[in-house]
C-alpha cells in the first residue's frame, strides 16, 4: 500500500462528514488505507463510520486520549509508505494530489515529511494558484502534511505528554538529528475550516495559549544549545505579558504562571528526553525557511 489518510475526531461528527465526502475519490477507489481514531466522542461517529464506511480502520477510545497519542496509534499501525494526515474539519483543494506529493518525495530522497499548503477559513480562498516552489522549511503543521513512513520509523513517537500543540516542532527537531529534511509542497493545498479569529474568544483560549505557551519551553530545554535557553525563555516570557497582559490581556496571566508550572512539573520528562543540538547544527537550522502557517490566494491571479 502506498498511500493512508489518517484522521482523528471528538465530537465534531458534522464536520467529518464533510471530510470523508471530499474524499469519497480516494475511499471508493479501495486503493488507500483509511484510519480514523475516533477519540471518546459520544456524538455516534463510530456508529456512524462502522455503518457508511466498513471499509475504514477503526480505532475506538472509550475515554479521551488526546490528539498527540492518537496521531501516535494511528503512524504505528499504518501499513502504508507514506501517512497523510488530516484533521477532521479539513479536505483537499487542489487536483492531483497524490501525484504532486510523489513526484516531490522522488526528487528529494531525503524528504521525512511535506507540509502542505493550508487556507484557513470558513469558506474556500478566492482561487487556487500556486504561485510558490517547493523548499525545505523547518517544519510543518498537524492539520495537513504527509509523512515518509521510513522517516518515523526512524524517530522517538511524538511526545503524548505535550497533550497538544508542538509535537510537530518535536519531530522536526528529531528528524533534523537523523539527517532527514521537511518540505513544503505548495502543490498541495488544504482547506482548513476553521475561524481563526474567533478562536481567542472561544472558552477554551486560557488552555490552548497555556499548552501552546509550554510546548514551546518544553523545546527549548529538549532540543537549544545551552547558551541560547535563557535569553529565548526570558524572551518569550516578557513578549507574552508585553502584548497581553500589559494591554489589558488579564486573563492570559493564569495560563502563562500555568505554563510556568508545567516546566518545572515536567523537569524530569525534559531531561530524560533531551537530544541537544549543537551549536552548528542550531545555526543552520536557524537559517531554513520558517514553516509557512498561512497561505493566501494571489490576488492578482
Amino acid at each position: 500500500m502506498i498511500f493512508s489518510i489518517l484522521i482523528t475526531t471528538y465530537n465534531r461528527l458534522q464536520e467529518l462528514k464533510i471530510t470523508l465526502k471530499s474524499l469519497e475519490e480516494f475511499y471508493l477507489s479501495g486503493k488507500i488505507e483509511f484510519i480514523i481514531c475516533v477519540d471518546g466522542a459520544n456524538d455516534g461517529t463510530y456508529n456512524y463510520l462502522k455503518e457508511f464506511y466498513p471499509d475504514i480502520v477503526l480505532i475506538n477510545h472509550l475515554k479521551p486520549q488526546g490528539l498527540i497519542a492518537s496521531r501516535n496509534e494511528m503512524l504505528n499501525l499504518t501499513k502504508a509508505q507514506y501517512a497523510i494526515s488530516l484533521d477532521d474539519d479539513s479536505n483537499f483543494l487542489s487536483n492531483n494530489v497524490l501525484n504532486n506529493i510523489l513526484k516531490l518525495f522522488k526528487s528529494h530522497p531525503k524528504c521525512a515529511v511535506q507540509a502542505f499548503s493550508i487556507f484557513w477559513g470558513t469558506n474556500k480562498p478566492i482561487n487556487q494558484y500556486a504561485y510558490e516552489k517547493a523548499k525545505q522549511v523547518k517544519g510543518f503543521v498537524g492539520c495537513g502534511h504527509v509523512w515518509n513512513m521510513k522517516a518515523w520509523r526512524s524517530i522517538p513517537n511524538y511526545p503524548d505528554w505535550f497533550i497538544f500543540y508542538g509535537e510537530e516542532e518535536f519531530a522536526a527537531f528529531q528528524l533534523l538529528k537523523q539527517d532527514w529534511e521537511i518540505y513544503y509542497n505548495p502543490e498541495v493545498l488544504v482547506h482548513h475550516r476553521v475561524d481563526v479569529k474567533k478562536r481567542s474568544m472561544q472558552k477554551d483560549y486560557s488552555i490552548r495559549l497555556r499548552r501552546s505557551l509550554r510546548s514551546g519551553w518544553y523545546l527549548f530545554f529538549l532540543f537549544y544549545p545551552i547558551r541560547e535557553i535563557p535569553k529565548r525563555f526570558f524572551y518569550t516570557l516578557w513578549i507574552q505579558f508585553k502584548k497581553k497582559v500589559f494591554k489589558g490581556n488579564y486573563k492570559a496571566v493564569v495560563p502563562i504562571i500555568k505554563a510556568l508550572y508545567d516546566i518545572l512539573a515536567n523537569t524530569p520528562r525534559l531531561i530524560a528526553n533531551r537530544n541537544r543540538l549543537s551549536q552548528n547544527e542550531f545555526e543552520e537550522f536557524s537559517k531554513l525557511p520558517d514553516v509557512k502557517l498561512y497561505w493566501k490566494p494571489n490576488k492578482t491571479n
